[in-house]
């Protein structure tokens, strides 16, 4: 006998169909077994090899699907394809034992078998029955009908669901997940595989994400396997210095961490780390540069995030080439399907600068959408959401070659809390010093001297009527390198390129570190305030920002700059900070009459230290995700909502109350009734695509919602309307987290 099967089946689904079709050739032979028997033998054994052979049927079909999910349909592992052939197939079966029954019935009591075709069938309930589908309506296309769960915290579950509708013919790899047409498979589908809909209640969770569940991460207290790792690339020769120098400070902090929060039962996590700035592909050679007085924020932050990864013990791979990027993502590169690669996650988490994001969406193509909501993106000066937003930018005429990623701006991570939209990551102000050197430092008396902040002479230039007046007070020291000093002061004792170590030492010594107006935001004065020195902050009025400051000009950010370090203003302040004008004489008379007059002890906030950085990325880690709609974290008991007057944006007004803008908040403040909570009426509300809403006008009670999630925005003010700010406390020294965040 032959058998054409004109379709191509899978190793499972063809288990599925051997099992099935062995059964009904026992019914047959069964069937014709029980025509051959005598009148004599009894209905029990007869019934009992029926019942036997079904229980074989039943026990072969679950051992072949033991990992299959219940529920109307079988998900992933079958197609629906196979659903309907199977319901046929156990029709029939279910057909043939009311028959054979009818006939264990007759021979009983008629003591013969009778002809099949003139029997009474017992009424036997089919698959369909079961499902309140018969068998024909299943193979003409009706659907199961399947309960919805509510889709609060999933903001595009509702736009996905209708693109499903009528696009899911469009790529054949849909099917293959398990899509049909129905609205319960796209459910399955944008809740199991895309992660844009909550998960239907009678799902049962996959083995293999239980699997996952149980590889938990360990914390680790030895940088071998980093050091093996890294070695293997000149370009990181920088940063593994860098780690060896700190090692020790590392290991006592994160056995500090786990000592005080529980760092047990978290997910281990498979971790991407690619540094598109280090790449050949880039131009930019600042490893190359790095040992002669090249620019080292991005290394530093790349150092200690690496080691904050790494020291949490979950499995991470660095890239810095494209070769690199290629292999590690091997299995999906080329990937033009409309569907995630299915099998096991390549990763699950993706650490990436704005040069890599280019390289990593070049090389994916089309599969790199699958990988977006995995990106964390340093961006050392930010994001804001209008230039994140590509249509909203386009339309203001923002030409950035830095934007325009339209990811959620918290998947941003910069090096200082500038920008509340994006995630403040930070990174580690170094020490430098091993046990005796501290005891040697205690030793150093201070002098009555002051060190300039600026390596390059043409950070001097026009500052001498400022730099006179400190130098009436106290020496000035600098470190300027290059054979260039035309704008340096005669006067000043120039040290030149110095170790971190002998910078430590120099510190040490000096009462005032002077700050010039430039660089912006460097790690520098925190280094010095650190080591007991008073910074003083030159303060810009106007504020800098790409209106009047060419360094800001494209990039993706309208941030107004009121200092020369903002974060050491508004965080820091008096006695460690003085932010003057430092073209006004007699403010920075004053100013340096009282850091001589006050005795300065050393202070680093904790989150810039090695424990405060661990603790920071760990809380990320284990609370943002953006791949399973809105998760509530930071959570709602940290909310507190203030209205901002005309004029002022919800970061000024959050900042004015000692408290943070929280963006991921503004989605339970963008409704009439969230509103009606803080007495703010809404007579009629319409919708806008635009950064400074949610807002209202008081007089006419007129309410604008925000109609795109990702312009959600603590920057931008409303000339006219109240803005709604969603703001919420931190903790003292650590202004990423809120006090409810751990």
């Amino acid at each position: 006998m032959t058998f054409f099967m004109p379709w191509k089946l899978s190793s499972q689904k063809l288990g599925f169909f051997l099992v099935t079709f062995g059964f009904i050739w026992g019914m047959m032979l069964l069937h014709f077994t029980i025509q051959q028997r005598t009148p004599h033998e009894s209905s029990a054994a007869l019934r009992e090899q029926i019942l036997d052979l079904s229980k074989r049927y039943i026990k072969a079909l679950a051992e072949e699907n033991r990992n299959v999910v219940d529920g109307p349909y079988v998900g992933t592992m079958t197609a629906y394809d196979l659903k309907k052939t199977l319901a046929v197939l156990l029709d029939n079966i279910l057909q043939r034992i009311g028959k054979l029954e009818s006939k264990v019935e007759n021979l009983i009591i008629n003591g013969t078998s009778t002809n099949s075709t003139n029997s009474t069938t017992t009424a036997v309930p089919s698959l369909g029955t079961v499902e309140r589908l018969n068998v024909a309506d299943l193979i003409n296309g009706a659907q199961e009908q399947c309960e919805l769960p509510p889709m609060d915290g999933f903001p595009h579950c509702e736009g996905k669901v209708k693109w499903m509708k009528d696009m899911w013919r469009s790529d054949s790899c849909y099917s293959s997940y398990g899509v049909d047409g129905s609205t319960c498979s796209f459910f399955i589908y944008l809740s199991e595989v895309e992660n844009w809909c909550p998960r239907l209640l009678w799902r049962a969770k996959n083995p293999k994400e239980e699997a996952d569940q149980r590889t938990m991460a360990e914390i680790r207290t030895d940088f071998e396997n980093l050091s093996r790792a890294m070695k293997k690339h000149e370009e990181f020769r920088w940063m593994m210095l860098r780690i060896k120098r700190m090692d020790d400070a590392w290991i006592e902090a994160i056995k500090s961490l786990a000592e005080k929060q529980n760092l047990e039962k978290r997910k281990r996590k498979k971790i991407l780390i690619h540094l598109g700035l280090l790449t050949k592909e880039s131009g930019f050679k600042i490893a190359e540069n790095a040992f002669s007085g090249g620019p080292l924020g991005e290394l530093v932050q790349w150092s200690d995030l690496i080691t904050s990864l790494y020291l949490l013990g979950h499995d991470i791979r660095i890239s810095a080439s494209l070769a690199e990027l290629k292999e590690i993502m091997k299995k999906v590169v080329g990937n033009r399907s409309g569907c995630p690669t299915q099998g096991d996650k390549v990763v699950e988490l993706i650490y990436i600068d704005i040069v890599g994001l280019t390289q990593f969406k070049k090389t994916l193509g089309p599969s790199w959408v699958h990988y977006q909501c995995m990106l964390r993106v340093l961006d050392s000066f930010g994001t804001e959401p209008e230039f994140n937003h590509a249509h909203y930018a386009q339309s203001k005429g923002h030409k950035t070659p830095w934007g325009k990623w339209n990811l959620n701006p918290q998947q941003f991570y910069t090096m200082f809390p500038h920008t509340p939209d994006n995630s403040f990551l930070g990174f580690v102000v170094e020490q430098h010093l091993n046990s005796s050197d501290i005891q040697h430092m205690n030793d150093i008396k201070r002098q009555n001297q002051s060190l300039v902040y600026g390596k390059v002479d043409n950070f001097w230039k026009d500052k001498k009527n400022y730099l006179d007046i400190i130098h009436t007070y106290m020496e000035v020291h600098g470190t300027v390198h290059g054979k260039s000093t035309a704008h340096m002061p005669s006067y000043v004792i120039n040290h030149g390129i110095l170790s971190g170590r002998d910078l430590q030492f120099l510190l040490r010594e000096t009462k005032l570190f002077v700050g010039l107006g430039f660089p912006y935001e460097g790690p520098a004065p925190l280094e010095a305030i650190a080591n007991g020195c008073a910074f003083l902050n030159p303060k810009f009025n106007p504020p800098k920002s790409s209106k009047n400051a060419e360094f800001f000009k494209g990039k993706p950010t309208l941030r107004e700059l009121t200092s020369q370090h903002p974060y050491a203003e508004v965080y820091i302040g008096k006695p460690h900070v003085w932010t003057v004008n430092i073209n006004d004489p007699v403010e920075v008379d004053q100013a340096v009459k009282a850091i001589l007059n006050q005795k300065d002890e050393p202070y680093l906030p904790y989150e810039f230290t090695c424990e405060g950085m661990l603790q920071r990325v760990n809380a990320f880690i284990e609370k943002q995700d953006f791949c399973h709609g809105q998760v509530m974290w930071p959570p709602l008991s940290a909310l507190q909502v203030k209205m901002a007057e005309p004029g002022k944006s919800c970061k000024q007004v959050c900042q004015e109350n000692q408290l943070v803008c929280e963006p991921s908040f503004f989605q339970h403040l963008n409704k009439d009734k969230d509103l009606l909570k803080y007495n703010v009426e809404c007579h009629s509300v319409e919708s806008a695509n635009d950064i400074v809403v949610p807002s209202f006008d008081d007089k006419r009670k007129h309410c604008v919602f925000q109609g795109d999630l990702l312009l959600f925005s603590c920057a931008g003010s409303h000339l006219n309307h109240h803005r709604v700010c969603p703001c919420r406390d931190y903790m003292k020294g650590q202004v990423a987290l809120c006090k409810d965040c751990l």
